[in-house]
């Protein structure tokens, strides 16, 4: 036991440490101060002030610029300010620092934290959301860098205290809700790239020669499911119905899927799973088997019913799409610094596991590339990078008309070093008003 006890400590000592029941956090925060977080260009994103009465005080340059991706330090603790609170209360300042601070009278200086986040794509994806409820998750799909996180409505940390009580009173409020990582919405049609999938699985030498006739609706029974506006898409193949977002096709083609084999295909990418991810987020849900019925199938192919996912998982999905079918394991913290720029912990890109084969991901790939050259992404069509994606316009109460706006894609098509995901609560189609927004992000990574 005694042998167990210390392994587990020594293991764990982090997440012991972080807990808000062990004392020795408190005892970290009266010798040290608090480290100084830092945007991938080396801008101060959250620092401790000290003034002349020794009064500390946590400032966030940014205001509400990075509100939920750095999060807050009081109250409880949010973001990268509670996910690597281990490495920012401690000092790992050579010894004659420790000394002279002790001569002064004055904490010990605490360790900093590089961050993955870019200034430049976080503001523009922040001011490219604009009034909308929504979030934007921006990463680069081969190394699982984090380069931009934004969700609204959002907050000014700087004043956390203040509108603390007013926001526990507020039952209604989801300000505090970091909408790119916990925000649950029904995807729409981007599920459409998990419907293609299991197709193509199922089918892996004739899912080419599909076909169907779109009358601009599907009936089954009582169930009737609608193209996008009740458009018309007539004579379709897979790479149409999937670059013009036919729900008609696409329901058809979900009556036509085993569905214990769609489950497991479910669970491969990670529905109703744990995500490798070193922060905050919610499961996303789904489950089908061979007791679906043939309604909550056409609802599922669709992404509609009880289909409900988080902005950073279905950008890992599409992630693993660009980097050949290898998921890798998204992460927000570059590396920990002392008081002298010495590195204390580098943080490096980490293969999670394969959800695709490298066969498959290139031909949801060419699916996606259809979508901006002559379906539903076409905005993003003609620039000087090559762009892929998909796009959803996602039903989310009983008000005809009411959707969710969805994009996720990469850029460039043929060789990805970007990856966007966004979703603007409300908005109506994707494609006039996702797309947008991520061709925005794109123009600002590539300069265009």
């Amino acid at each position: 036991m005694m042998v167990y006890t210390c392994h587990y400590a020594a293991a764990n000592r982090q997440t012991l440490i972080n807990n808000s029941y062990n004392g020795r956090q408190e005892i970290f925060v009266a010798q040290n101060t608090r480290g100084t977080i830092y945007a991938a260009g080396g801008q101060v994103l959250a620092e401790t002030r000290t003034d002349e009465n020794g009064r500390e005080t946590r400032a966030y340059p940014y205001e509400n610029l990075f509100a939920h991706a750095v999060g807050y330090a009081s109250n409880g603790k949010f973001g990268i300010e509670a996910d690597s609170n281990y490495y920012l209360i401690n000092s790992n300042a050579k010894l004659s620092d420790k000394v002279a601070s002790d001569l002064e009278g004055k904490k010990y200086p605490g360790d900093s934290v590089y961050s993955t986040l870019d200034v430049d794509i976080q503001e523009v994806a922040y001011q490219s959301l604009g009034i909308y409820k929504g979030a934007v998750i921006v990463t680069e799909p081969s190394t699982g860098r984090v380069i931009a996180m934004v969700s609204k409505p959002d907050f000014d940390p700087n004043r956390i205290d203040e509108m603390w009580d007013d926001l526990i009173r507020d039952k209604e409020s989801t300000v505090l809700l970091n909408r790119a990582t916990q925000g649950l919405y029904p995807p729409g049609s981007t599920f459409k790239i998990v419907t293609a999938l299991e197709y193509i699985r199922e089918n892996p030498d004739t899912y080419d020669q599909y076909s169907y006739q779109c009358s601009g609706r599907f009936s089954l029974g009582e169930d009737v499911i609608n193209c996008y506006h009740g458009t018309v898409h007539g004579s379709v193949d897979f790479k149409k119905s999937f670059a013009k977002s036919c729900n008609a096709s696409f329901a058809n083609i979900g009556m036509q899927l085993d569905r214990a084999k769609f489950g497991a295909t479910l669970n491969s990418l990670l529905f109703n799973s744990k995500l490798p991810a070193a922060f905050a987020y919610n499961q996303s849900r789904l489950t089908v088997d061979e007791n679906t019925s043939d309604s909550d199938v056409i609802q599922a192919a669709i992404g509609q019913g009880t289909t409900q996912i988080t902005p950073l998982h279905l950008n890992m999905i599409t992630c693993a799409v660009a980097n050949k079918g290898m998921l890798m394991r998204p992460y927000l913290v570059d590396c920990v610094k002392n008081n002298e720029g010495n590195i204390i912990k580098q943080f490096h890109p980490s293969a999670y596991r394969r959800l695709l084969s490298e066969t498959e991901a290139a031909a949801l790939g060419e699916l996606m590339q259809e979508v901006v050259k002559s379906g539903t992404g076409t905005k993003l069509a003609g620039l000087t990078y090559t762009a892929a994606g998909k796009t959803g316009s996602a039903e989310y109460n009983n008000v005809k008309g009411d959707s969710h706006a969805w994009f996720t894609g990469f850029a460039p098509a043929e060789d990805p070093q970007v990856c966007v995901t966004v979703i603007i609560e409300g908005a109506g189609s994707g494609g006039d008003y996702a797309v947008p927004i991520a061709k925005r992000i794109f123009d600002e990574y590539f300069d265009a």
